[in-house]
């Protein structure tokens, strides 16, 4: 069932499996909050049960890419088109958050971006990556990290 994010009221509401249900929730709000200032778009999620194509789809991306296994289970997808460019987001049980901007018009401006609130472990899979730190209201301490997708997908 899909689920608008308040980012007023943070609610765990679908991530309750994860241990780091309240950190994942404020790393979800985070972005309703981005997409509604920024776009004007609410941020809709949907159970990751429910989201196979988007999930097959961020999977090839990270193991054509850079043959990276998230090794956690994902819980959520959002799927967005805004101004030309194609957003998704995946939100693991971990509390990792990844998310894909992919322009439709401009393959020089393609990345994935890995989040993580303060308190969570980088991944096994993702310890190459340097993360920098950044203060957001609703989710304290975010470390993120990113590379630059170089392929047509």
């Amino acid at each position: 069932m899909a689920y608008k994010v308040d980012f007023i009221t943070v609610s765990e509401t679908g991530l309750e499996t994860s241990p780091f249900s309240k950190a994942l929730a404020g790393l979800r709000a985070n972005e309703a909050r981005y997409f509604k200032n920024k776009y004007n778009q609410d941020f809709i999620v949907i159970p990751a049960s429910e989201s196979k194509e988007t999930l097959d789809w961020v999977t090839r991306i990270l193991e054509e890419e850079r043959g990276i296994v998230i090794k956690s289970k994902p819980l959520e997808t959002a799927s967005l088109l805004v101004e030309g460019i194609k957003w998704i987001h995946v939100f693991y049980e971990s509390g990792l958050s990844i998310n894909v901007l992919y322009t439709l018009n401009n393959p020089k401006k393609r990345a994935v971006g890995f989040k993580l609130s303060e308190g969570i472990d980088i991944p096994e899979e993702l310890a190459k990556f340097k993360f920098a730190r950044q203060k957001s209201k609703l989710a304290g301490i975010i470390r993120g990290s990113f590379f630059v997708i170089k392929k047509e997908y």
